[in-house]
């Protein structure tokens, strides 16, 4: 298979789209967090025992920037640092009250505009698309 086929330029031009709409925000509605914060509180939601030092790789940004996104978090009362029940000299990062919100919302926000997006589609088609949207995400981070 030609690495660069007709196919694989539709997948790759595709996924440039969404990462411009993710980048603008656009599935994370209309919400006065920066959008690289919400990036934070989603990795933070998703990962177990997170830290500021997780977080930079979940990010894929280097570990100032995940530094500083969390300080940005902590001082909006989205994010809090606790001590780790298994080691306190570590900190543990905890979504607020207000951040797990904030998460609920955006999850909401873009899954209603995922469905809508998907409103035509049969059953089988949604679920051919997840299971090969999942392999495909899975291919990539091997």
């Amino acid at each position: 298979m030609d690495e660069h086929d007709a196919i694989t330029e539709a997948v790759e031009a595709a996924m440039v789209r969404i990462r411009r709409r993710q980048t603008r925000g656009a599935l994370a509605g209309h919400s006065p967090i920066p959008v690289a914060v919400f990036r934070v509180l989603d990795a933070v939601a998703c990962t177990e025992s997170p830290t500021v030092s997780t977080m930079a790789p979940a990010l894929g940004v280097d570990q100032p920037r995940a530094s500083r996104l969390v300080a940005q978090a902590v001082s909006l009362g989205l994010l809090e640092r606790v001590a780790d029940q298994h080691d306190g000299r570590r900190a543990v990062l905890r979504l607020t009250d207000n951040g797990q919100q904030a998460v609920t919302a955006a999850q909401t926000g873009r899954r209603t505009a995922m469905a809508a997006a998907m409103s035509d589609w049969t059953t089988g088609e949604r679920a051919e698309f997840a299971r090969l949207l999942r392999r495909f995400v899975d291919a990539m981070e091997d």
